[in-house]
Parts: structure tokens; C-alpha cells; sequence
């Protein structure tokens, strides 16, 4: 969910529509973007605060042995490919709603990122909403790193909001083992967000920082489930 390259007419490579809109992965100049009603979502271009999503929330669980991560947005791939290229991490499992995107990944220009974590035993892909997911599943995990908006100020669809709210915290919360971590990606900070981590019982509520060439830096939202 970052800045793109001006350069060159994009090259539409597919279109379709989901179940919350349309969808459209395009090629700009040496970039894949994808794009969600009209609105741009993320590029190949950079990766660093995707891969800084995964390492920080390994970093948060202080040393814990195989620890399993569900990945909420699977995207153009950055953090599933991170992810799957450390052997530290046990299960990989990643949410995604958009089947389009699923696709692109299987079998469609964007496996060129992702074609080896997809073989990997350890992933699994889920193809449903986060947000019925958080409510549904009996599963837990050690780590939860969200990256479907652009932020919990700036989400892509309306109803993506209770996500962040208490009570989509909450759900989080009850996703994660004791002492494990919560993980956000954001195209800008959110002092808001960081009182709601805290509001919502999370421990350890920090913001890490990526500097980017222009505007402000994107930022990781990390927090602790209490032990």
C-alpha cells in the first residue's frame, strides 16, 4: 500500500468483480498493482514495511519456538514470501477475501513472488472475509499481522471499520495465545489506534516506522495480548 511509479500508461491485466467491488491487477512499467474500486491499494515496488510486519511481531513474542502467524490480506505477497523465508515461524496461515487475488497468486503474474511459499507445507490459504474469520474460527495463533487497508484510519471498505473498533479488537485478542502479538500495517500513524490497542487490555503498544521517499513514513502498529 505504498506509492507508485508515474511512468509509462498502465497495462490493465485483469479485472474483476468481487464480492465487495471491483478488482484489478495492472502492470506500470516494471510494477503490479493491485487496485480496489478505483482506489490504490499496494505495488511490487518496495516491500520493506510489509517484511518489517513479520519481523516485528517475531520480535514482540520474545523468543517463543515455532510460533504460528495468520497473515490478514495476502496482497502482492511481501509478508506471506518474509514470512515462509524464515524457518522460525511453525504454521502460515493467510486470510484473504478477494478470490481474484487468490488467483493471481496460483496461477497468474504475481506467483513469481509467492510460488515458493505456497509450496511450503507450512502455509495454508483461507479464502473468507477477516473479519467473519475473527468471529468464526475456533483457531488461535501466536501472531496476527493485518494488512488489508491502509490503515485504521483509511480502510478500503466501510464495513472494515469494526475490524479496529472494540469490538473487532476483542476478536483479535481472542484469536491470539497468551502473550501473543497483534500486528498493523499503516500508510500513516494513528495516535487513535494506539489508545484503542490500549482501551482494548493489549500491553506493549508501540508504533515502528518506515521511512519513505515522500509524505509520512508507514508505520507497524504492534501490541501484546496480556499473558
Amino acid at each position: 500500500m505504498h506509492s507508485y511509479d508515474t511512468h509509462d500508461t498502465p497495462e490493465v491485466l485483469d479485472r474483476r468483480e468481487g464480492p465487495h467491488g471491483e478488482v484489478v491487477l495492472r502492470r506500470h512499467g516494471e510494477l503490479l498493482q493491485i487496485i480496489a474500486n478505483g482506489c490504490f491499494l499496494m505495488d511490487t515496488s518496495d516491500g520493506r514495511s510489509e517484511r518489517l510486519l513479520v519481523d516485528a511481531a517475531y520480535g514482540a513474542l520474545d523468543g517463543r519456538p515455532g510460533p504460528s502467524v495468520l497473515i490478514g490480506g495476502l496482497g502482492v505477497g511481501f509478508s506471506l514470501a518474509h514470512a515462509a523465508a524464515d524457518p522460525r515461524w511453525g504454521a502460515i496461515t493467510v486470510v484473504e477475501r478477494e478470490r481474484a487475488v487468490i488467483d493471481w497468486h496460483l496461477d497468474g503474474p504475481l506467483s513469481v513472488l509467492t510460488e515458493k511459499a505456497l509450496a511450503d507445507p507450512r502455509t495454508r490459504i483461507v479464502e473468507a472475509d477477516l473479519l467473519a474469520y475473527v468471529d468464526e474460527t475456533s483457531d488461535t495463533y501466536d501472531a496476527l499481522c493485518l494488512d488489508i487497508d491502509n490503515g485504521p484510519d483509511w480502510t478500503v471498505t466501510e464495513d472494515n471499520h469494526g475490524l479496529y473498533s472494540a469490538a473487532g479488537l476483542a476478536g483479535c485478542a481472542r484469536l491470539l495465545r497468551p502473550g501473543g502479538v497483534l500486528a498493523v500495517w499503516s500508510a500513516r500513524p494513528s495516535p487513535e489506534f494506539e489508545g484503542s490497542l490500549w482501551n482494548a487490555g493489549f500491553q506493549r503498544v508501540r508504533t515502528e516506522e518506515v521511512r519513505v521517499a515522500r509524505g509520512v513514513p508507514d508505520v507497524v502498529h504492534i501490541a501484546v495480548r496480556p499473558g
